[in-house]
This record gives structure tokens, C-alpha cells and sequence, in this order.
């Protein structure tokens, strides 16, 4: 975890944009038998043909794993745990081909401990028209900074001459 965020480097209104990924079919079968939620509504196009959407869509839960994977470098942060879903709206449903990405802001920061700070941060799952599908609180508990966690500091100068010693033989 190379520059990960501390919770006093993370400040309430900050927000940051995941990469996007395209959703396919064999992404929701695959989640479907991982699951056993084998619904016709995800995994039969006759059935869903039929549904008010007229085709397959993805599991509402699968949208929750992808706002949790996506967004996990976006922002890195050094999280101890995460703690709680709150108030989580599936607001409309995600179809094969959707290309979605994860907007993630910082409503709200507490003490809860010498260790630790609780963050509240607000998830959109967006769609390539930029229709929010999904939304809600995800809250994490993420480490203070202690003098231990700082950075290394690396004498690349003693590097170097300790490589081209062992090159040489000496």
C-alpha cells in the first residue's frame, strides 16, 4: 500500500472518482452461483424478457461489491475496518453493458480512539449516462497516524554504493 491516507489526511467534502468497469453477463452468472441467487429476474433472458425491465439485470448486492471493490484505491486509506452500510438506496437497476464507477465523498469524521477515526462516506454508483443506481453511507474505521507509521526514508546514495560493492566482488 504505497501513500495510503491516515484519517487526519482526509478531510469532510473531499471526493474521488473510481475507474470504471463494464458489466457483463458472465459477471452476474458468476455471481449467481457464488451466491446461489439464481433468480430468473439475473440469469434467464425469456424470464426477464417478460420482467418490467425487459432483460437481465445485475443483483442489487453485486452492486454493493462492485462500490466496495472499485472504490478501494479511490481513495487508498488505511482502513482497520469497515463497520457498517447505512441508509443504501438501489435506485435503478444495472444492465449488461453498463459501464459503472464509484463517486466517493467524505460526509463526516470522528474520534474513536488514540487509534482510530470513524469516516462516513457517501457511495454513488453511477452508470455511463450518469444516472445514479445506487447510493449510500459505507462507514470505516481508519488508523491515526503514529510516529511508527511514517514513511521510511531510504539513503539512496548508500544504495547505490552498496550494490556496485557487491557487483565488484568486495
Amino acid at each position: 500500500m504505497s501513500n495510503p491516507l491516515f484519517f487526519d489526511d482526509i478531510e469532510v467534502g473531499q471526493t474521488w472518482i473510481s475507474p470504471a468497469r463494464t458489466v457483463t453477463e458472465t459477471d452476474v452468472v458468476n455471481f449467481a452461483n457464488i451466491t446461489g441467487d439464481c433468480d430468473p429476474l439475473h440469469v434467464n433472458h425469456d424470464y426477464a424478457a417478460k420482467s418490467p425491465y425487459r432483460q437481465p439485470i445485475a443483483h442489487g448486492l453485486l452492486g454493493v461489491s462492485w462500490v466496495a471493490g472499485l472504490a478501494i484505491h479511490n481513495p487508498m486509506v488505511r482502513t482497520v475496518a469497515f463497520t457498517s452500510i447505512q441508509k443504501w438506496d438501489f435506485v435503478a437497476p444495472i444492465f449488461f453493458g453498463d459501464t459503472i464507477h464509484v463517486q466517493t465523498t467524505v460526509l463526516e469524521k470522528e474520534h474513536a480512539g488514540k487509534k482510530t477515526g470513524r469516516v462516513h462516506w457517501q457511495k454513488n454508483l453511477i452508470n455511463q449516462d450518469g444516472k445514479i443506481v445506487q447510493r449510500g453511507i459505507f462507514e470505516t474505521l481508519v488508523s491515526k497516524r503514529t510516529p511508527s507509521m511514517s514513511a521510511p526514508h531510504f539513503d539512496s546514495t548508500k544504495k547505490k554504493s552498496e550494490s556496485a560493492s557487491s557487483q565488484s566482488g568486495t
